[in-house]
């Protein structure tokens, strides 16, 4: 004789079991396909090993030196933890840049009118502000690796102030804090050695949601990197974030981006390079547009070459054309002075 207890045992489970079947049917009658919109990844994706990688980079700096007229854009970005930015119009000038780390730059208004010129030698650096308003007029110097607060109208270091006045004022104010040296490393890049003491090179892959480029599109992509990371080792297997490479792989690897951090790891330049093409009468390849961001400095400034093929290439300057002189008779600040502590009176 079976077992009651077993007996209701052997019910419970064919129970169980047929409601399983029933849950399983009816589920699999609701298991439609059905098309979802996702971000496109774009393709094809190019391969490249790290010493092609370091070859990209130091490509692009093959050039002595680079003279030309360009379009600049100014852009306060102070207030973009509020989502705004000030885009100031685009400019005119033209740029001279020569190794390792020396610029002069002019910046024009309507009928070719100089509105500011700046320069640095690669330690110092000097700004003459030509337009605007009286009170902005100023010759001022200082040191590259220097820290200094931003300036305002009496030419007194300030704190950024809030406000929304897309003028000229602003505009010329603006130019005031822009550090000439700033350019030299987005526009020159400095080469990589894979030999060098004290650094090493790490490649990584990255995919990034971006907007579509094609025209009128609203849609966003995918687009795939590498990264090449540079780093300093440090103590106790700790390493320091130098310099960041973004290379765009779609049809190719080129580079696209290069950031660069402080001791803490903090993002102190953030560099998006557009397009190569020919520069001058020489074989050099270069991006026609470069955009620099320096977030702690709270401002973005894109230059544009306007005519690539008219580039001067490789010429060489003499030491002077990059030291600014006061020929105006501007008001001069001396920013290192304003350091320096005021002597105490006996």
């Amino acid at each position: 004789m079976i077992n009651p207890k077993t007996r209701r045992v052997a019910a419970n489970a064919r129970l169980v079991m047929a409601l399983t079947v029933v849950v399983l049917t009816a589920t699999s009658c609701h298991l439609v396909h059905k098309p979802v919109a996702v971000e496109k990844l774009l393709a094809p994706l190019s391969e490249a090993n790290t010493a092609q990688l370091v070859s990209e980079v130091n490509r692009l700096v093959g050039a002595r030196s680079i003279q030309g007229k360009v379009d600049i854009q100014f852009e306060d970005t102070s207030f973009a933890t509020s989502g705004i930015a000030e885009k100031y119009r685009t400019a005119e000038g033209s740029i001279t840049l020569q190794r390792p780390a020396k610029v002069y730059l002019v910046v024009e208004g309507p009928f070719a009118t100089a509105v500011a010129q700046m320069t640095s030698d690669g330690e110092h650096f000097r700004i003459a502000i030509l337009k605007g308003d009286e009170k902005y007029h100023r010759f001022v110097r200082g040191t590259n690796q220097a820290i200094y607060a931003k300036l305002d109208g009496d030419g007194v270091g300030a704190e950024t102030k809030k406000g929304k006045a897309n003028t000229e004022a602003q505009a010329v104010n603006a130019l005031s804090n822009l550090r000439p040296q700033h350019l030299t490393d987005a526009l020159m890049i400095r080469p990589i050695d894979l030999h060098a003491p004290g650094l090493i090179y790490a490649q990584s892959e990255f995919y990034q949601s971006e907007k579509d480029p094609a025209p009128q599109s609203t849609k966003r992509v995918v687009r795939g990197y590498y990264l090449l990371d540079e780093l300093q080792p440090g103590d106790n297997g700790s390493a320091r974030l130098l310099r960041r490479f973004w290379f765009d792989r779609v049809n190719g690897v080129r580079l696209a981006r290069q950031q660069t951090f402080d001791e803490k790891g903090i993002l102190i330049t953030d560099v998006s390079y557009g397009e190569s093409r020919k520069f001058g009468d020489s074989n050099a390849m270069m991006p026609v547009q470069v955009g620099l961001t320096r977030p702690q400095d709270h401002y973005k400034i894109t230059i544009t070459y306007q005519a690539p093929e008219s580039v001067s290439v490789d010429h060489d300057y003499p030491p002077e054309v990059f030291v600014l002189e006061n020929k105006w008779g501007l008001r001069e600040v001396d920013l290192d002075a304003e350091k320096k502590p005021t002597p105490a009176k006996n």
